[in-house]
């Protein structure tokens, strides 16, 4: 008995081994014309197995390039595209650049700082402190997400001076940030209310 494990290793195993081995049978046809023939076929088999595939942008083009994978680049005839290149198949992406830099504070994250810097340099002075209670209100929020002990306002406005680099002058009373997180509770009370009047609704409908 012959186990998968023994046999050649397959480069496209969603095909199956069967048309692997007529892959394998076409590089074995010293007839150019005839191993023409027999990739065509091949293609055709492909194809018919995924149907659901066909109204898919270069279908074809790509059965063409996995018949050429298949083959190891070694079946020689002529295709009606041009296929992949060993080259390219190995390629590797680029690596992608991280930022780097240490973040100051962990808690708040990296895009938060930013946008502090940011909102220090707003010249509209209503959009300017709209968004530093916004975002006093965020870095609040994930402040006591990692010290459950709470977190006093003025430390909110200090930690923003220092992302801002001296650009920005607050206290705590400048945040209002009680009254913003009472705008916030009423908000999610109010949603919750809905959502129970909307499942008391659908239940009288079954009923």
């Amino acid at each position: 008995m012959e186990y998968n494990t023994q046999r050649k290793k397959m480069q496209l195993p969603e095909y199956g081994r069967s048309v692997q081995n007529m892959v394998d049978h076409a590089l074995t046809i010293e007839d150019r014309a005839e191993r023409q023939r027999c990739a065509n076929t091949i293609i055709k088999i492909m194809g018919n197995m995924f149907p659901h595939l066909r109204d898919v942008p270069d279908f074809k083009h790509k059965l063409w390039d996995h018949l050429a994978i298949m083959s190891d680049f070694k079946l020689d005839i002529d295709y009606p595209f041009e296929v992949v290149k060993p080259e390219e198949f190995v390629m590797r992406p680029e690596r992608i650049q991280y930022p780097q830099g240490k973040i100051r504070y962990r808690h708040y994250g990296r895009f938060v700082a930013d946008l502090v810097k940011k909102a220090a340099v707003i010249e509209d002075e209503q959009l300017k402190k709209r968004l530093i209670r916004l975002l006093a209100l965020q870095m609040k929020k994930s402040f006591v997400s990692w010290n459950k002990d709470g977190v006093e306002d003025q430390k909110i406005a200090d930690d923003m001076c220092e992302y801002a680099e001296g650009k920005l002058n607050l206290t705590a009373e400048d945040l209002h940030l009680n009254e913003q997180r009472n705008l916030f509770n009423n908000n999610n009370n109010n949603q919750r209310r809905q959502n129970n009047q909307r499942r008391q609704n659908n239940q009288r409908r079954r009923y």
